[in-house]
């Protein structure tokens, strides 16, 4: 089993797209409107700044979870013991950027929303009536001028050797948002877990655009749209030397948003960071 490539311009795109996501949790674009060069140019300089002195100055804010997290704070997953090996920085639309990365990283956020609403669109003109009557506004107006919807830019190191027994990059976990736009990062490694139990690669093509549905859509749902584990295993061989960036755009809605009887997009959002231990 594969996951199927979409071609963004087809003219069926939206039904494959959404079938994806419903059989895989996740879906994969080609021929998508991001630029390539933009993301090329964000992975090489995120990529010094990780490897300079001056991430320091920016050590995240535990009020706004903007800023730097180094690996000491790094996550860990939900229902492990161990700290993912990673570090990463929070990008917020009010939130701190350091100067020389600030233009590209903000056309990046802009551009990135602005066809994640075309998605939700999808998904919403894709999913029966009962699941649509569900949702208690348009997806696409969920994220609306949200100032929740965070990008991250995530680095993971390369490998030494000395990492704690049983650590990886990131364990397996499921994302809490809606939907996750995650570029093909420039290293592989991304793994979907398939309902057997058994793990999938998620094609790495560099150009590729790679989503999935997070906790809140399959809350949203009811659970027609389920929120898939995922995970990033560690390299081997010659790609243990090499450094892997990624930069998924995590689409949160406003706070006061109804995800469900049980939940406001708020409560949904900080029961799981105090969970991570964030809060």
């Amino acid at each position: 089993m594969q996951l199927p490539t979409v071609d963004y311009k087809a003219s069926d795109a939206a039904a494959q797209f959404v079938e994806s996501l419903r059989n895989t949790g996740f879906g994969v674009l080609k021929n998508h409107p991001i630029p390539q060069s933009l993301v090329e140019s964000i992975y090489k300089n995120w990529q010094d700044f990780f490897n300079s002195e001056q991430k320091h100055e920016f050590l995240f804010s535990k009020d706004t979870q903007d800023g730097y997290f180094p690996p000491s704070v790094s996550e860990v997953a939900k229902g492990f013991t161990v700290k993912d090996i990673k570090e990463y920085f929070h990008v917020y639309p009010k939130g701190r950027v350091p100067a020389q990365l600030e233009a590209d990283i903000r056309e990046y956020y802009r551009l990135a929303n602005e066809f994640a609403a075309t998605l939700l669109s999808w998904v919403q003109a894709e999913a029966p009536a009962d699941v649509r009557a569900k949702f208690s506004i348009d997806l696409k107006d969920m994220i609306a001028d949200s100032e929740q919807t965070l990008l991250r830019i995530l680095h993971y190191p390369p490998m030494t050797g000395d990492e704690e027994p049983g650590a990886i990059r990131a364990a397996a976990h499921g994302d809490i948002n809606l939907l996750t736009v995650l570029p093909a990062s420039n290293e592989p490694g991304l793994q979907v877990q398939k309902t057997d139990g058994g793990w999938l690669d998620v094609p790495c093509d560099f150009g590729s655009l790679i989503i999935n549905i997070g906790d809140m859509l399959q809350e949203a749902s009811g659970g027609y749209f389920p929120s898939t584990i995922h995970r990033v295993i560690n390299p081997t061989g010659k790609a243990s030397t090499k450094s892997r960036i990624s930069l998924p755009l995590f689409l949160h809605p406003r706070p006061d948003v109804v995800l469900s009887a049980r939940y406001t997009a708020d409560s949904y959002l900080q029961e799981r960071l105090r969970e991570l231990g964030v809060k």
